[in-house]
């Protein structure tokens, strides 16, 4: 069943059985990298198949680092494809502006210290908005949606990052951007430590000079 319809790809949500195994149960995510007529069909081949392949990884990575993230089950590399776990939840974007402000102070700190261990482990998500973050009913945050995600330790990616998700805020939880990104770099601050103001001031620095990356641009990256 096609739950979203993608500039990059498709999601479809199916049960575990039907996609991997019998003796599985629930269900599962596909991801399937939709192909570009616009470009050259060996390189449309080889960007989609090296990106595929590099979002399972970031996820298995980001893991890792203890961010919480879909386990990845199987890389499809052929059919551009990755079949996820599901996460049971609602999109941190339909929940923010109605949470209490001592619960959201608190799920915006969270989300401030899963994005510093994403950093620390030179991962940048590259798409942080609310719509990829889905809160579960016990209250954990998943991040979800690696597709323009990447391995970069630089200061000024990593202030991309956050540059990216203010403004995601800004347009999406306006009455309440400011407050909930004060507490994500309140979060973001405590987990990474020595070093989180530099990449702070560069997130402010980004905004002042106005730079900012289309998800077309980073998506040729």
């Amino acid at each position: 069943m096609l739950i979203k319809k993608g500039a990059e790809a498709n999601l479809y949500l199916e049960s575990f059985t039907k996609v991997l195994h019998q003796a599985g149960k629930g269900k599962v995510v596909m991801k399937t990298r939709i192909p570009k007529r616009y470009r050259i069909s060996e390189l449309d081949i080889r960007l989609r198949e090296s990106r595929t392949a590099q979002e399972a990884k970031l996820l298995s990575d980001a893991k890792r680092a203890g961010v919480l993230a879909p386990i990845v089950y199987e890389v499809d590399r052929r059919n551009m494809r990755i079949v996820m776990e599901f996460i049971e939840g609602k999109q941190v974007k339909l929940v923010l502006d109605k949470l209490r402000s001592a619960k959201r102070r608190e799920l915006c700190r969270m989300i401030g210290r899963q994005i510093a261990r994403l950093h620390r482990a030179g991962i940048i998500h590259g798409d942080l908005t609310t719509s990829n973050m889905i809160i579960r009913p016990d209250g954990r945050v998943y991040f979800v949606d690696f597709g323009l995600g990447g391995y970069d330790s630089s200061i000024e990616e990593r202030g991309v990052d956050l540059h990216l998700l203010k403004r995601a805020l800004q347009s999406t939880h306006f009455r309440i951007a400011d407050q909930a990104y004060a507490e994500v770099l309140s979060g973001y601050r405590e987990e990474f430590g020595e070093g989180a103001e530099e990449i702070i001031e560069r997130a402010k620095d980004i905004e002042s000079r106005g730079r900012y990356v289309s998800k077309e641009e980073r998506a040729w990256r």
